[in-house]
């Protein structure tokens, strides 16, 4: 009996503080509700809300995906031979995930979902008739297939709203409006896409089960989101958190201080993870002990799990890793922004600072750094385009840790927006993107960096895939730039608002980059230069991509 009774409060100890015991249960005081408030007020001055007729939109297109799923499972069932009134009953079912799902979408926000689907349905079926259908949508626009994927993926824009639509195959033969998918047996006998593609709503419910008030999660985590994607660490792709990860964290922040108000919440979590001993991991709860085959995340079994530098760990079966394409420079720049966080907070708590606005604040990227990598990504008509700059985007991240290898570069500081093409340096009708990485050296060796290497293999592997994907037309192009010469490449108003967040902002910030050390000087004082003979010769690959990739250390 009382095994039975520590084995219950041991069970409810879990529920809502995840694996330790919480730091604290003090209830909230009056200034914790009023900074909420503040805080609340300042979310909405950034449109992180939506209204309700926007809602209603999203909720409508939803809907017309569910009945665009079972019209496709009941026609390609009948297409195979099954009788019209048994394919009549075999269903099929949209369910919303990731932040849809947990309640925290902005305005103009993508919507992730997942396309459940009977066993005699083939993935075959999903990218080949449903695909076609989606196309024939007259709400549907650049609508792109994305089978090579390691979650594959159907992206569009469905009257005027980005959609990924993931998909699985479960083993039954029917599927209900009503159907759980949190049992940990649904996933007998599944192929490992499928599996991958359902971890999406079970996490998502994890996440909610795991937390013990929602709606201060919620608010807490609609600030975090805004926080990191102001600040430009938001992008799994090019190795910083994701949606999932920044979730996760804020619900360990939940778990640790249960009865905290969501402003206290935003405090403790850059308290929490400004001081975390990297990388141990962040769970919301223990492993469960489910043998179904799958692989997990278990640094005790698989060695490469040990390597991981930032390791969030997802709450559902089978437990997997968040950020394994964290590298060494996302992750210093990371810390560095919890860093800057955590003292912003201290500040707000204890009313030294005039408001919320500053923790918002966007960084002064292009005046941070001298050097730069700009990646050139050109197509030669719209459709291609998209999916092209999508195939690059995943693959800076093989970029900037091939440059990490250099023992002469301190930090390869990748910017996850993409910009449009400003400037006479592309051809006339062409579709240029722009990605641009901050380069910061080691200032103790006065030597020439040889990017070349790094370059060569980054550009070929991304080639290599668009004649894979039977992409002409396309191209990638790397370039090594100095600060002075990004007018050539970005708007005058982008780096207008640059100068505007430099003056801004406080040298004290703790931003990343050279203005955290020290303000720095004009280019025009810097000794090295690119070759001029091999600007000449640039026709001829090699010379080229010698004179775009020394850069000078000691600038």
């Amino acid at each position: 009996m009382f095994y039975r009774m520590a084995t219950q409060r041991m069970q409810i100890s879990r529920k809502y503080f995840g694996v330790t015991a919480a730091i604290s249960l003090t209830e909230p005081k009056p200034e914790d509700l009023q900074h909420t408030t503040e805080l609340e007020k300042v979310l909405k001055s950034y449109d992180v809300f939506e209204d309700p007729s926007e809602l209603e939109h999203r909720k409508k297109i939803l809907a017309k995906l569910d009945t665009l799923v079972k019209q496709w499972v009941r026609d390609v069932s009948i297409a195979k031979n099954i009788p019209e009134a048994v394919a009549d009953t075999l269903g099929g079912k949209i369910y919303p995930i990731g932040s849809y799902r947990l309640g925290v979408h902005g305005k103009n926000a993508d919507i992730d979902a997942l396309c459940v689907a009977p066993r005699n349905i083939e993935w075959t079926d999903y990218f080949g008739p449903f695909f076609e259908l989606l196309r024939r949508q007259p709400e549907v626009t650049e609508c792109r297939a994305v089978e090579e994927a390691f979650v594959p993926v159907i992206k569009m824009k469905f009257a005027g709203i980005e959609i990924d639509l993931l998909f699985t195959r479960l083993a039954f033969k029917e599927i209900p409006d009503h159907f759980d998918l949190c049992d940990n047996m649904l996933l007998q006998n599944l192929d490992p896409k499928s599996v991958r593609s359902l971890n999406g709503i079970r996490v998502a419910e994890e996440i909610l089960r795991l937390v013990p008030n929602v709606d201060n999660f919620r608010l807490a985590l609609r600030a975090i989101k805004l926080w990191a994607k102001s600040r430009g660490i938001y992008s799994n792709s090019l190795g910083y958190f994701g949606g999932v990860s920044w979730a996760i964290l804020v619900a360990r922040t939940c778990q640790l201080y249960p009865n905290a108000t969501a402003a206290t919440l935003v405090h403790r979590f850059f308290l929490v993870f400004s001081n975390w001993q990297w990388t141990q991991p962040v769970q919301l709860k223990y492993p469960e002990n489910v043998n179904l085959g799958f692989q997990v995340w278990d640094p005790r079994v698989n060695y490469r799990d040990g390597l991981h530098l930032m390791p969030i760990i997802t709450p559902a079966y089978p437990e997997q890793n968040s950020t394994f394409n964290v590298s060494s420079s996302t992750r210093q720049v990371m810390i560095d922004e919890f860093h800057r966080g955590k003292k912003i907070t201290d500040e707000i708590m204890i009313s030294k600072a005039a408001g919320w606005d500053k923790l918002f604040a966007a960084p002064s990227f292009f005046f941070n750094y001298r050097h730069f990598i700009v990646l050139l990504a050109s197509s030669d008509n719209a459709a291609d385009h998209l999916e092209w700059c999508g195939l690059v985007e995943s693959k800076v991240r093989l970029l900037v840790q091939s440059m990490e290898r250099n023992p002469h570069i301190k930090l390869a500081h990748v910017n996850p927006k993409c910009f449009k093409h400003h400037g006479d340096t592309s051809k006339d009708g062409e579709l240029c993107s722009l990605w641009f990485i901050g380069l910061a050296f080691d200032r103790t060796k006065n030597l020439n960096v040889d990017l070349t290497e790094s370059i060569i293999k980054f550009t070929h592997t991304i080639h290599s895939q668009a004649g894979h994907l039977g992409k002409d037309g396309t191209n990638i192009e790397a370039r090594h730039i100095r600060r002075n010469q990004l007018s050539l490449y970005l708007e005058p108003n982008l780096l207008a608002q640059e100068v505007s967040n430099l003056k801004a902002s406080s040298p004290k910030n703790g931003e990343t980059g050279e203005t955290s050390r020290k303000r720095p000087r004009s280019d025009d004082g810097q000794t090295a230069t690119v070759n001029k003979k091999a600007r000449k010769d640039s026709e001829t690959p090699q010379s080229a991509i010698a004179s775009h990739y020394r850069v000078p250390s000691s600038g």
